[in-house]
Order: structure tokens, then sequence, then C-alpha cells
């Protein structure tokens, strides 16, 4: 896939001249469209034109206009302090986007808690919401990417407490895939909703970049929506002397993608099921939910991250006792991750974590067994410091997330999942890209009510 705006705007940042980045722009357009040498040059052209009219923006002499067309500038990439890679840089980024919302008097649960879903009161109930991003590395297997994702939404919704009652979809497909991806991506969605009772009432579907980026890439999410009938079991809510449950995982899109890319191709057919979803509407119909502190999918960079975020949001300590953790992951899954040298603790299992009192925690693993799924107590809640400390034989260590998700493709192993030397000084200057972004949201807001005073009186 290629993108005709960055590959222009780059070549003129670099200094290249105009006929070079023509003839450039021409070559790759027909790398990627079947079309005559004189249509390929009129569309670089076309494409040259306007990315070079959007460069006289910058002697807008109007301050506040020049402010909103430009972007602040942190001079780190998304690569670089690993978003997406569900370790500690990505869970940096989100707290600072997280720092950009203003949380309103009917927030319960907001992004600033990092949590798997937000929940928002309207009297009498909790509504809970939630969005979850299509694995990167399935766009080439939209069923899979779909039914996935779908399951991941949904999850969301179930942990916060809620019974979900609405999907929805934002489907992008770049302008040279086959619109079969559509129809097999929302087929795979259309999958777990079947399988759930659950609608999916509503969705977009457009191209990657519109006209300007060529190539087949999917880039997807689904998103869920559903209704809190007491109070939301957030992170937050976990006490000393409870009880930690883990029901067992087969992965989801992680594991998928491990399995594909690196040829343990039957493993795929482990992750079909909808497991996490039937354990939780069991709990639901037995109404053990407002009797549960907590609950959380094992996702988020592994058991690790997981435990770490816990551990933070609700200022508590979890200790976990490694084989019973190893005794609710699906052992296919387990064997295959443990062959390739792929840390279990530090990629999504999709396992539901339960965290209760220790009064019903017996009675919590009997309704879920009785199921047919595996659910096993994995550990305890004790009063802080945060942190988490995994017991494993006659040793103890703690239980830390990464920089980035254990490595489990080669693409991965080669970035690897060190820190970055320079991490710190990365961090300030993205936090000074935030203040920015918040003097421009400010700044905005001002201007708006100042030029419709008579809307805003009062």
């Amino acid at each position: 896939m290629v993108d005709l705006e960055g590959l222009t705007r780059k070549k003129l940042k670099d200094g290249f001249s105009d006929e070079q980045i023509l003839k450039l722009l021409a070559e790759t357009i027909r790398d990627y469209k079947k079309i005559s040498p004189e249509k390929a040059n009129f569309f670089a052209k076309a494409v040259f034109d306007e990315i070079k009219t959007t460069l006289k923006t910058q002697s807008i002499t109007d301050h506040f206009l020049k402010e909103l067309i430009e972007y602040p500038k942190a001079n780190i990439s998304m690569g670089e302090i690993g978003v997406g890679s569900r370790g500690e840089g990505d869970f940096f980024i989100h707290k600072k986007i997280a720092e950009i919302v203003k949380e309103t008097k009917s927030t319960v649960v907001g992004p600033r808690a990092q949590d798997d879903a937000g929940v928002v009161r309207a009297d009498p109930y909790y509504i809970a919401v939630t969005v979850d991003g299509t694995h990167s590395r399935l766009s080439e297997y939209p069923f899979l990417a779909g039914f996935h994702v779908a399951r991941a939404a949904l999850r969301d919704i179930y942990v916060m407490g809620g019974n979900p009652i609405a999907m929805l979809t934002d489907l992008h497909l770049a302008d040279d895939g086959d619109v079969g991806k559509l129809f097999d991506f929302t087929a795979g969605v259309c999958t777990i909703s079947e399988l759930t009772d659950i609608p999916l009432a509503a969705g977009s579907t457009l191209r990657v970049g519109g006209d300007l980026v060529l190539g087949d890439r999917m880039v997807s999410c689904v998103g869920a929506v559903g209704v809190i009938n007491g109070r939301p079991t957030a992170r937050k809510n976990a006490e000393p002397k409870d009880v930690i449950l883990m029901t067992e995982g087969a992965g989801g899109g992680t594991i998928t993608t491990t399995a594909i890319y690196n040829g343990y191709f039957d493993v795929v057919k482990e992750t079909l099921n909808i497991n996490f979803i039937q354990a939780c509407q069991a709990l639901l119909q037995a109404n053990l939910l407002n009797q549960i502190h907590a609950m959380a999918d094992v996702t988020n960079g592994g058991l690790r991250g997981d435990a770490w975020e816990i551990s933070r949001s609700a200022n508590v300590k979890l200790t976990f006792n490694e084989k019973a953790i190893k005794s609710v992951v699906n052992k296919k899954v387990l064997k295959m991750l443990e062959s390739l040298k792929i840390d279990y603790l530090g990629v999504s299992l999709d396992a539901l974590l339960l965290i209760a009192p220790k009064s019903i925690a017996d009675y919590v693993k009997t309704i879920i067994e009785r199921t047919g799924i595996k659910v096993a107590e994995i550990g305890n809640v004790e009063k802080g410091p945060a942190g988490a400390i995994l017991f494993s034989q006659n040793t103890k260590k703690e239980l830390t997330p990464l920089f980035r998700e254990a490595a489990y493709t080669k693409i991965k192993k080669a970035i690897g999942e060190k820190k970055p030397p320079n991490f710190e000084k990365m961090k300030k200057n993205v936090e000074k890209a935030l203040r920015v972004a918040l003097e421009k949201k400010d700044n905005t807001i001002a201007w708006i009510k100042a030029h419709n005073a008579e809307k805003f009186k009062g």
C-alpha cells in the first residue's frame, strides 16, 4: 500500500525537484493501476498540484486560522513510541490522549480510567460504550478480523457489568481492495451477532485515504453499546482480600495472527468460540455481576499489562500463581507460544479476569463451570503499594509490562521489546505537543462562543 499524498509531501520536504516527484508518482501509480503512461502522468500531476497548493497555507497570517490548519509536532512517530503495541509506550500515549477529554457530570468511567469501556449515567441505568480496532495483521483475513474484533467489543461491555444491546462497524478499504473483503469482514462480525443474538445495528464503509491511498489494506473497527443494571464492574473497584479468577483463554486476533504468520494454521480453529461471552451471560443470568467487584479481559499487553493497569487503578497489589494461570490457557495455544518462545503472559489471551469477594468466588466458579468453560482461582488482591507479583514454584518475580507486548511475529521480534534509551526525552516532546493541542481546543471553543454569543447566553 502506498500513500501518494504522504509520498509527495515527504519528497517535497526532502528537496526533490517537481520533475523527480512527478516521475516517481507516475511510476508508483502504474505499480498498482493497469493504466496507460499518459493517464498515470495525468493522475500524478493532479496529486502533485493538490499537495503543492496546500503548502500555501504556510503563508497564512491569520493566527487563529493558521493554528486550526496546522497540528502540533511531537517529532515522535507512532512506531518509535510503540502506539498500538500494548506496552509502556502505548499506555503512556493513551493516558495523554485521555487528558484532552473533559469529563461531564454524566461520566462514570471515562477515558482517564483506561478501562475496557466507558460508562455514562442515564438514569436509572448506566450505559457502557466501547470501540475496538481490528488487528492490523488480519487485513488479508477479513472474516477472522471481523469475528475477533466483534467478539472483543462485546467483551468490553460485559466486563464493565453491561448487557450488550447493539454493535456498529466502521470499515475502511483502500482503493484497490477487492469489495469481497467488505462482505467477508461483515460476515465475520455477523457470525458473532447471530451466535449471541446481539444485532449489528449500523455501520460506515469508506476507502482508506480516498483516491490517494493505493493498495488493498483494510482498517476497521467494531463498537458496542450496552446497558448496566447495577454498578459498573470497573477495575478501580478491586479490593484487598478479593480473589482473582480467570477463565480459559484461547486467544483472538493476536493468537490468530501468531498462528497464521508462524505457520501454526490449525491453532486458528482454537480461537473460534464465544466462551468469554457465554461465561458473562451465565453470570448475568445468575445476578452475580452486582457482587463481583471488577472484571477485565486479558488483552492489553497480556496479563502483564492488565495486572499493571488494575493495580494502579485500584491502588492494590495483585499476586498470581503461575501454575494456576497455565491450567486455564488453551493447551494448543500455550504449546505454540512456548515453541515460538513467546511470553504467554505478554500477549492477549482473551480470557475473562474476575475480581470478587472470597465469599462468592466458589459460586462464581460453579456458575461458569456449568457452561462447560474452565475457570481457576489464579491469585489474590492485597493492600498496596500498587504492583503485581507472580509466584512460580519457589520463585517470585514482578509482573510489569514491557515497552511493547511480547513479540509474536518475526517482524515484531526484529523490532524488539526494549524501551528506547531516549524514552524520557520522547515523553517530554509528547507532553509539549499535548499542551499545544489542549490550547488549540480551548481557543477554538472561545472563538466559536465569541462568534455565536447569542446562542451561548446563560
